[in-house]
């Protein structure tokens, strides 16, 4: 990681390092996530955050099966 990157990167929760990122997304897009977090008591950044874990999940899944 570059210097400049490191600086986006902050301490979580147990130790756990987060990076920001700037995210653009369509307004459409915005409203459904909303309205999904809303849903399971999450933020919109919560539910992004999850749903990214849980794809990542899902692929490491499936490239153990795969070979």
């Amino acid at each position: 990681m570059s210097e400049q990157s490191d600086a986006a990167v902050e301490g979580g929760a147990g130790g756990d390092k987060k990076k920001q990122i700037p995210l653009r997304l369509s307004y459409a897009l915005w409203v459904e996530l909303a309205a999904w977090a809303d849903a399971e008591f999450r933020s919109v950044n919560g539910q992004i955050e999850y749903l990214l874990n849980e794809c990542v999940k899902k692929r490491k899944h499936n490239m153990e099966h795969k070979e």
